[in-house]
């Protein structure tokens, strides 16, 4: 027999209120652990940023064992920062989980309210327009487009969010052949700097390239992150399936030249394209 949705909300509830109970005699300065009675907000956030990932990694593999676990890490997360407010009487759990209901409502005016209704391209444009109103809300003096997009972002995807913020108000390339012209461009700037042999020059000119591929990105509707993830994920698939087929001659990549390392690089992409 199926379980009634008022059942899941009651055991969602009660699971709830006894993970916050936990957190909380962790906390409590008499007979609470050590650890936990150290932390403050500044050194929770790198493991908040961890959990984050770890999440990532989980959904992106499908190993859904591994999501719910990760998933209930990074819930904690949310829990202990909130345990640490309700401490210092700044806010608490509930205030939490309150304001982003409310969030989730007031940008949904298409559910929840009386506008018509949106494709998902369509939601997009209001959800990120309606956010551009709430900054400039909680701003009195002149508001930047670039606003609100966080300095502790991976590099790649705050270059992405940032050349979109700019998009949105026109300030981006027409169409891919222009893109791919400032591609070119970028990439001659930097190979004229190699010969000179300037490291902060070679750096910046390094940056503009990267920052235009996050822009290419961006244009072509991908994830700049997770797509060089894959990449990493592939490169280290294939490099280790190299190292085994070394291994099998007994040799390794120290011991192998450039040529039978390339060989077998070439073998091992043939083998996963028929695959």
């Amino acid at each position: 027999m199926n379980d009634r949705p008022d059942d899941h909300r009651d055991t969602a509830e009660a699971q709830l209120r006894a993970l916050i109970e936990t957190m909380a005699r962790l906390r409590d300065p008499v007979g609470g652990c050590a650890w936990d009675l150290k932390q403050s907000f500044a050194s929770l956030a790198p493991y908040a940023v961890e959990e984050a990932y770890e999440v990532a990694e989980a959904a992106e593999s499908g190993d859904i064992p591994a999501l719910r676990e990760e998933l209930g890490d990074l819930l904690l997360q949310v829990v202990f920062h909130s345990q640490l407010a309700r401490e210092a009487g700044l806010f608490s759990f509930a205030e939490v989980a309150a304001g982003i209901n409310e969030k989730l409502i007031r940008r949904h005016p298409h559910i929840f309210g009386e506008a018509a209704q949106r494709d998902a391209r369509a939601q997009t444009v209001a959800w990120e327009a309606q956010k551009a109103e709430e900054r400039a809300a909680k701003k009195q003096d002149s508001v930047s487009a670039l606003d609100g997009v966080a300095a502790t972002l991976p590099a790649l995807t705050r270059a992405q969010k940032l050349s979109g913020r700019a998009a949105r108000v026109g300030f981006d390339w027409p169409n891919l052949d222009d893109l791919f012209a400032k591609l070119e461009e970028e990439v001659a700037e930097l190979q004229a700097e190699i010969p000179a042999g300037g490291t902060e020059r070679i750096a910046d000119e390094m940056g503009d390239l990267l920052f235009v591929m996050a822009n290419l990105c961006r244009k072509l509707g991908l994830d700049g992150e997770t797509v060089l993830r894959a990449a990493n994920a592939k490169f280290t698939r294939r490099f280790q399936a190299v190292e085994a087929r070394l291994a099998s001659e007994e040799s390794s990549p120290d011991q192998a030249s450039l040529a039978e390392m390339e060989a077998h690089w070439l073998e091992v992409k043939a083998a996963e394209k028929r695959a």
